[in-house]
């Protein structure tokens, strides 16, 4: 290649040398980092008072509805703790309906008079703050002239200190509300479901004779995938750092076809850098478990321990904050984007949802015998129920623009939702179904045929990644969720339909002891498999087969989020949403216009980035190539050589019809009209252009001359560190 910026930025990528962590972990037992940037109940114990201290305990334990007069002790310990740590500022952080992260720093210090100034931080200003209502998504809640919100103050999701390169900020998880008291963000819905499930639960967990029950808590693990790309080849692409995914590119003479980079071994650079998210992590109270290459070349994962399901949605945002903060010190750019890359595995955000409490554990724990444990298969058949009414809800909360790519291809699941249970399970329930449970496959021993190693314990089925939703031992894993997207969202979901489940089998069972009580179990557990087994899968979810089938069924396959966001305005779903004081019907269509219009600008702004990439990089370098073609035939031509005009006659094909094409995207792009739906449904018009547009310039990616080619290629993008 002769020296052009693309080849420049690929020098500088390959000379990026490995950037050494910050941390000795020789010198610094990792252990030692863990939460010392968050203000827990350890610290909280030092340093309040004994009554306020067990005052804050007991909300954070038992979800008591927390005591207004500590909050001047509370902020008053906070604030000496933070400014010891070095921060300047406090911020309340929140989670507004973009997705993302929000927050407004306020300076600890006050002018005191006689050109001084002292740090103070009230109990008011710990409990409450005031951002700008309207200038965050609403759906209709909040019109532009209607600017109050507050953020009030979360308890129970501890706060913590953010550093930075000049400085720390005290970070404090909020609530955010309008004057009117509805809900403007993720968190406050999340903390609804959470007491609608923990009520229901406890009425189930009574019915089994159990006297001393702790709060029941759902809990979450999502496990996060990303992408890497060199920061140098990353600017040289508009459409990334525009939208971040690319919306050209021609499959890279080797993609993941030799199945080798899967758990393979991490490259140093990149290694070093998941050090250091690591170690951002533990300082923060985030409790990173994994990290590893994942199936598509350049991409990678990060997953925690299981924590309580509030918990674990504000540390994955933090999670997304530090991966693309710590990347940039390495010269790398992190993606999130659902499908960054088309032809290979896009990423998403499986989330492993179970739910339990202290006294009585993980209430979704099967033991070594199932078919005998009437519990468990209460809370089992609850989720079976719950997510086969709802399944079109659940693929709404999950669908997204970006999430439209993935589903369905390369490994994700598929957009009709249903329920892998595994070997055990499946047959547990055919049982009951029949009549009742008498037996379940027990684990065995898988013996390898080598001497030297050990025998290993067998689980009783196997796993199933084609399967949106599918048991894993001990919880459920939602994997249809994107790797952009807030796990709020999908955890709202998951607890209020299952709260309404259980207090379905609840109001079943409830008056009834003894042998009354087994008999009403069976019944309940019997009707539910029965109606709702429908939902059940064990096969290939990748299959035309399953597609028929799960038609034959009844179960939906709603392929684009044009086709699945209605389903947050069910009527069946409404109602169970309201019941549990979860959504207002106004919040929920809020909801439904935000995310139709979000998918709007999403389309839009793709389509005003590939309009202008391909008339101003493609285009222009496709020419240019033509015109070095016909230099060279015409020179040919000069010599009494006999030339070749068929890479002349096929580039000039292809650059017609790719003008063509373009013409096309801009007199669609001209015609968006009417309300957000209706915009919504000529977006899917849009993206089937542009994929024609695409397969054009893709072609031309193949044909012109290496040297001419303006765009770092996927070659370049997905395998250069």
């Amino acid at each position: 290649m002769s020296t052009t910026t693309r080849t420049e930025a690929i020098r500088a990528a390959v000379a990026t040398k490995p950037r050494a962590v910050s941390i000795d972990a020789a010198a610094v037992f990792t252990g030692d980092l863990y939460g010392q940037n968050v203000f827990d109940l350890s610290k909280m114990q030092r340093r309040l008072s004994k009554d306020t201290y067990k005052a804050l305990k007991k909300t954070i334990e038992t979800g008591s509805q927390l005591d207004m007069t500590i909050a001047d002790e509370v902020a008053a310990a906070m604030k000496a703790w933070a400014i010891e740590k070095g921060a300047t500022h406090f911020a309340h952080v929140f989670f507004p309906l973009t997705g993302l992260t929000a927050e407004k720093h306020d300076s600890f210090l006050v002018p005191a008079g006689g050109g001084t100034a002292v740090a103070e931080f009230s109990g008011k200003a710990l409990i409450q703050g005031e951002p700008d209502a309207s200038s965050f998504p609403s759906g209709g809640i909040r019109a532009t002239f209607e600017a109050r919100g507050y953020t009030a103050w979360d308890v129970t999701s501890p706060a913590y200190i953010f550093q930075g390169p000049n400085g720390a900020t005290l970070c404090i998880p909020t609530a955010f509300v309008s004057w009117t008291g509805e809900a403007l963000d993720k968190k406050t819905p999340l903390l609804r479901s959470m007491q609608a499930l923990d009520k229901q639960a406890q009425r189930i967990l009574k019915l089994f004779g159990h006297k001393e029950i702790s709060m029941v808590t759902a809990t979450a693990g999502p496990e996060q995938e990303y992408f890497l790309i060199d920061e140098n080849l990353f600017y040289l692409r508009p459409d990334l750092y525009i939208n971040d995914r690319t919306l050209f590119g021609a499959p890279p003479a080797r993609g993941q076809e030799f199945e080798d980079h899967y758990f393979g071994a991490i490259p140093e650079r990149v290694l070093g850098f998941m050090m250091e998210v690591d170690n951002e992590c533990y300082k923060l109270g985030i409790p990173i478990k994994t990290r590893h290459n994942e199936v598509a070349p350049a991409q990678y994962e990060i997953a925690p321990v299981f924590e309580s399901a509030n918990i674990a949605a504000d540390h994955n945002q933090l999670v997304g904050t530090i991966l693309k903060r710590v990347a940039k010190k390495h010269g790398l750019v992190a993606i999130l984007n659902e499908k960054p890359f088309q032809g290979v595995n896009g990423s998403g955000k499986h989330v492993n949802f179970s739910l339990g409490n202290k006294t009585q554990g993980n209430l979704l724990d099967p033991g070594d015998t199932p078919h005998d444990n009437a519990q468990f298969l209460v809370f089992c058949a609850a989720v079976i129920r719950a997510v086969s009414i709802h399944s079109r809800f659940l693929r709404a909360c999950v669908a997204s623009a970006s999430n439209d790519h993935r589903l369905g291809a390369n490994e994700a699941p598929p957009a009709i939702i249903s329920i892998f249970l595994g070997e055990q399970l499946n047959a547990i329930f055919e049982q009951i179904k029949a009549g009742g449970a008498k037996t379940s496959k027990g684990k065995g021993t898988l013996r390898v045929g080598v001497d030297i190693l050990p025998p290993l314990a067998k689980d009783t089925g196997d796993r199933n990644r084609t399967s949106p939703f599918a048991f894993t031992g001990n919880r459920f894993e939602f994997r249809a969720v994107g790797s952009g997207q807030s796990i709020a969202g999908p955890l709202v979901a998951l607890n209020t339909i299952v709260a309404d489940s259980l207090e379905y089998i609840a109001s079943k069972l409830e008056g009834k002891k003894g042998a009354a009580l087994n008999d009403a179990i069976q019944d309940v557990l019997q009707e539910i498999i029965k109606e709702h087994g429908k939902v059940v899968f064990n096969g290939d979810g990748y299959s035309e087969a399953w597609h028929k089938e799960a038609a034959k069924r009844g179960l939906p396959n709603l392929k684009t989020s044009v086709d699945a966001l209605p389903a947050l305005l069910d009527k069946v779903s409404v109602e169970v949403f309201v019941k549990h004081g979860v959504f207002s019907e106004r919040e929920l269509e809020s909801r439904y216009e935000i995310y139709v219009e979000t998918y709007v600008k999403t389309v839009k702004s793709e389509l005003n980035s590939a309009i202008e990439i391909a008339k101003t990089l493609i285009v222009p370098a496709a020419n240019k190539h033509i015109v070095r073609l016909g230099e060279t035939l015409a020179a040919q031509k000069a010599a009494g050589v006999k030339g070749d005009a068929t890479a002349l006659k096929k580039a000039s094909a292809l650059v017609a019809s790719l003008q063509k094409g373009i013409a096309e995207l801009e007199t669609l792009r001209e015609k968006f009209s009417g309300d957000a739906t209706a915009q919504a449904k000529h977006a899917l018009k849009v993206r089937a252009a542009q994929s024609k547009v695409r397969a054009d310039a893709d072609a031309l990616e193949a044909e012109v001359a290496d040297d001419i080619w303006p765009l770092p290629t996927y070659g370049e993008l997905l395998f250069i560190k």
